[in-house]
């Protein structure tokens, strides 16, 4: 059974070593050098941490015996950011879980209804599934590559 919850203060190193061993192994090899760079500079800038502490940045993490396997950020009320879920764990429900859970909170703290992402190249299937849609096509900023896309939920 997955727990889906806010990770607490000295979870938040785990849940950046998920991300980047995850990041890696699914998304490592498509990227530029200068991408894989950016990337980790960003799970890395002391900025992000900051956020997360002063609640401007929300992680979720997902949890199997209180074994971290998944997690998924919120930035700016309402763009998911980093939805990341360990190998072992897809095709299970997790990173559904994840992304709808975040929802859920922002709609009910900030009744925030529209979502954004930018997905990368491996998951734009996925969040396809769920119902995103495009809002363009497919971009590359400091080698990071992804798709701008939305997801709306009519109260």
């Amino acid at each position: 059974m997955v727990e889906i919850r806010q990770i607490q203060r000295a979870e938040f190193e785990l849940a950046m070593k998920i991300v980047w061993k995850t990041f890696l192994e699914f998304e490592g090899d498509i990227y530029t050098e200068e991408g894989v760079k950016s990337f980790y500079d960003f799970i890395n800038d002391p900025l992000l941490k900051r956020m997360f502490l002063l609640g401007e940045y929300l992680v979720f993490g997902a949890f199997v015996d209180d074994n971290m396997v998944g997690v998924a950020g919120i930035r700016n009320k309402s763009h998911l950011s980093l939805l990341f879920v360990e190998k072992e764990y897809h095709n299970m429900g997790v990173g559904s879980a994840l992304v709808f859970s975040a929802f859920r909170y922002s709609m009910e703290q900030y009744r925030e209804y529209r979502f954004s992402v930018n997905a990368s190249p491996y998951a734009v299937e996925f969040y396809h599934k769920l119902g995103f849609q495009d809002t363009a096509g497919q971009l590359a900023k400091d080698g990071v590559i992804y798709t701008p896309m939305c997801y709306t939920i009519t109260p």
